[in-house]
Parts: structure tokens; C-alpha cells; sequence
């Protein structure tokens, strides 16, 4: 039987995100980016292609990894400026019927109060369309931002990040019972006192007494998103992901992580083909191979060196200014970086990386596998990478925007859709319906212990602080 895909757009709401300098491109609209129109259009273009999501990246720090300063993030556009992602939800779900919207924010500077409400509202005012892409954030700059001296060390982040999970399970699935809320006009009552129960948590990292502000959403908790590529980031998608987002150069990398994801969700409890695992890819596509080749060819002419170079420093936290054009990149171990991004450039490569190199390879589509061909060829990629690395489909980065989705609806899904290796329509109901078949989060994820009357199922580690 042929796989199905399933494939989510990965955005960010600035003028440059995978792919530095091709906002100079002519047919680029990135400049827009300002507009609500510019991502309206975009949503309604990945909803006619059956997009699952539309994932919104978001970083609240400026890189500083090239040089040490902001300069070249200034210069190119590249992470900086970052307008707030939340708020261009409404406007795209009232644009749209079906698409999703998994939108970015960190554990390590928001507070779990605030943010439950958040994706609360936006999962009520989407009708049960939302999902949360959880991050722990690892940029010094954040932090300064912040009023911090410096991001905490990475076991910390995932440690403050695991309490924070534990306090928005509580919020979304133990404050308020399924018929708590009454309407009752009759005798003017609202709500069911008794069934509305106080959240009280004194932990390690986070302290709170209260109830939850917002009555359930549809889902309750949002479609939980997850991209750690650390041993901790692993655990904890394992322990707490639905949909986990990696990167990879080959599908060996791809399929080495999935594997041990999937090993570690079993040692949680949970059944490991309930997490969904979406690398980043980049298509770029035409009718024929050589149309395709020589589309690539011209994206490569407004490809900024400088920007490309900035974007594997932010990755890696290493500073490439440091090295001459041809000089191999060396792996050292970062808390601020991602090591085991450097790693497949340094320990686990046969080639030798250098920025020359580097930057011909991050200037489009970033840290990933870049698709280029006609429809055919494009799929029978696709399919390999599919089967071989054991994931459900791609998060899919663009080169110009918004043509490499156009150009990937109109040539590459009808492909996809005439081998049986794509859907024709859209299933019913909520995001996570669509993904998974279920409304809310399985009993054996470890939200489910929060419930009222619930038991601790198997999968649960013990939770920081008092229960509700």
C-alpha cells in the first residue's frame, strides 16, 4: 500500500526565513509580509493544496552567532525584524475552512497562565485548528532581551520545560469538567461552581493558584508540536509530542532519530506510531527536470553568501566568521547551539564542510534536503525519503514566496494524488482530528493524568508540584 504525505508550509512571519536574499527575487512577495493580505492569500493557497498546517516559526532573540553583533542579521534580513506569528491566525482562519496553524512558543520566557489562554482563544476562534510548536529557546540574545544575563543550560531549559507542560495539562484538561459550563437561562447561571476546579501549583520553576481563564476549546489542549534534536529534546518529545519537526541532511540521519523517538515514546507508555514525524524540505519544481534545474540555477543568483553563513552560525552556534572560505568546519559542543546539527557537518559527514560550501548548501532551504525536479521526479524523492526514514510527510520551507507553494500545489500534489500517495479532500473536524482520528489527547499521553477522577496511566512521569 502507498504511503500517504502530509506536508505542513513552514513560515515565519519576517522578511526572510530558509532561504537568505531571495526576498530580492522579482517574484517574491516577503516584502508584504506586513500585510494580512499576503497571508491570507498564502493560507488559501496551502488550504487548495490540503496543507495540514501552516507552521509559524518564531525566535524572540536577533542571531548574533556571525561576528558577535546584529550587524549581519540587520544587513540581510535574516531573524530580524520578527513580528508576533499569534496574531495572524484569526485573520487566516477566517480566510480559510481547514488549514491548520501550529504557531511557536517558548517554555524558557513565557509564563503557562497566559500562554493556556492563548492558544485557548485561538483554538475556540478557529473551531479546533490550532497547535503549539514547543521550544525551550537557546538565544543569549532572548535572554538579554528578557532582563537575563544568559539562556540557562539545556538540561534546565527541558527540566523548566517539562513543569510547564505539566501546569497547561492542568489548566486545559483538569480545571474545567465537559459539562461544567450550564448557559442556563432559565435560572441565569453560567457555570457549575462544582465542576470548575482550582489549579494549584507549587514547583520548581513555577508557582500559581487559580483557574483556568477560558472555557475548553474544542481540542482542549492545541496539536503539540516538538523540534529538540538534543537527547533531552528527544526525551521530551517522546515524552509530550504529537507532530515532531526534525532536520536532516540524508535519510539515514532522518530515520536514526525517528527510530530512537519512537523507542523512547514506548518507555513512556505511549504507542510510538501516534507521534507523527515531519522533516524540513524545500521543493523547487517544474514540468520538466531541466526547467526545474535551470529555476534552481536562477534562485541561486540572489542567494545572500552573508545570510546563508548567519543562518548555519544561528543553527550551530558556531561563528563562521572566525573561519576562512575554505578553511573545514570543526565540531566543538555548544549549550546554545544545536550539536547534533553540527555534528552531521563535522563527525558524521564524509565531506568537508567548509563556508564556501556551507553557504551554496544553506542559501536555499536552509538545514535540509532540497528537492529539485519535474513532478515525477519530486515524488519518487519524496517517497523514498518516506519509506526509508519512517516519517508521515515534509514541513516544507520555500525559496520564493509565495511561488515554491504554488508551484508545489499545481505540479506536485495532482502527482501525488494519481499515485494514491496524497489525499483528495479533507477529513472532518479539529486539526487533531485530522491528523490522528481523536478530538483531545489519547489516555495515554501524559496530559490525560490531569483529568478529573483520572489515574496515572503508565507513560506518566511524576509531575512537579501539587495537583490540582
Amino acid at each position: 500500500m502507498t504511503r500517504q504525505l502530509r506536508f505542513n508550509a513552514f513560515v515565519v512571519n519576517r522578511p526572510v526565513h530558509q532561504s537568505p536574499g531571495l526576498w530580492r527575487h522579482p517574484r517574491d512577495t516577503s516584502r508584504n509580509y506586513q500585510s494580512l493580505d499576503h497571508w491570507c492569500e498564502l493560507a488559501r493557497v496551502l488550504e487548495r493544496g490540503l496543507f495540514e498546517t501552516l507552521f509559524l516559526a518564531d525566535g524572540i532573540g536577533v542571531n548574533e552567532n556571525f561576528g558577535g553583533t546584529a550587524d549581519a542579521a540587520l544587513r540581510t534580513g535574516s531573524q530580524v525584524p520578527t513580528n508576533d506569528p499569534v496574531l495572524l491566525v484569526p485573520a487566516m482562519a477566517q480566510a480559510t475552512t481547514h488549514l491548520g496553524f501550529a504557531v511557536t512558543a517558548t517554555t524558557s520566557f513565557e509564563h503557562p497562565y497566559l500562554l493556556a489562554r492563548r492558544y485557548s482563544t485561538l483554538d475556540q476562534l478557529t473551531n479546533g485548528r490550532v497547535g503549539w510548536n514547543v521550544v525551550t529557546g537557546a538565544s543569549n540574545s532572548a535572554a538579554r532581551g528578557m532582563g537575563r544575563r544568559a539562556v540557562a543550560p539545556r538540561e534546565t531549559r527541558y527540566e523548566i520545560a517539562d513543569e510547564f507542560l505539566a501546569l497547561t495539562y492542568k489548566l486545559w484538561e483538569g480545571c474545567w469538567e465537559d459539562d461544567a459550563v450550564l448557559w442556563d437561562s432559565k435560572t441565569g447561571q453560567f457555570a457549575d461552581p462544582a465542576k470548575v476546579h482550582r489549579v494549584v501549583h507549587h514547583g520548581a520553576h513555577f508557582d500559581m493558584e487559580g483557574i483556568h481563564l477560558s472555557t475548553p476549546s474544542p481540542q482542549r489542549a492545541p496539536v503539540l508540536f516538538q523540534a529538540g534534536a538534543s537527547a533531552p529534546g528527544r526525551a521530551f518529545a517522546a515524552h509530550h509530542a504529537e507532530c515532531v519537526f526534525l532536520s536532516g541532511m540524508t535519510v539515514a540521519q532522518v530515520a536514526s532519530a525517528v527510530q530512537d523517538i519512537r523507542r523512547l515514546a514506548a518507555g513512556y507508555g505511549r504507542n510510538p506510531r501516534d507521534l507523527k514525524f515531519f522533516p524540513k524540505a524545500t521543493v523547487i519544481t517544474a514540468p520538466t527536470d531541466a526547467e526545474a534545474r535551470d529555476k534552481f540555477e536562477e534562485y541561486q543568483k540572489y542567494v545572500s553568501i552573508e545570510g546563508a553563513l548567519l543562518l548555519f552560525s544561528g543553527t550551530t552556534g558556531i561563528d563562521l566568521s572566525a573561519y576562512g572560505p575554505d578553511e573545514p568546519i570543526r565540531y566543538q559542543a555548544r549549550d546554545d547551539g544545536v550539536s547534533s546539527a553540527l555534528a552531521q557537518f563535522t563527525t558524521e559527514s564524509d565531506t568537508v564542510w567548509t563556508p564556501r560550501r556551507i553557504a551554496r548548501f544553506m542559501g536555499i532551504g536552509g538545514y535540509g534536503p532540497v528537492f529539485v525536479g519535474s513532478p515525477a521526479t519530486v515524488a519518487d524523492d519524496m517517497l523514498r525519503w518516506a519509506e526509508g526514514a519512517d516519517i508521515e510527510g515534509f514541513n516544507l520551507a520555500y525559496a520564493v514566496m509565495p511561488e515554491t507553494y504554488a508551484d508545489f500545489v499545481d505540479l506536485i500534489v495532482p502527482e501525488l494524488q494519481a499515485r494514491g500517495a496524497y489525499k483528495t479532500g479533507y477529513a472532518p473536524g479539529t486539526l487533531r482530528e485530522k491528523l490522528f482520528g481523536w478530538r483531545t489527547l489519547p489516555d495515554s499521553h501524559p496530559a490525560a493524568r490531569f483529568r478529573p477522577g483520572a489515574k496515572v496511566n503508565a507513560g506518566a512521569s511524576a509531575d512537579a508540584g501539587e495537583g490540582i
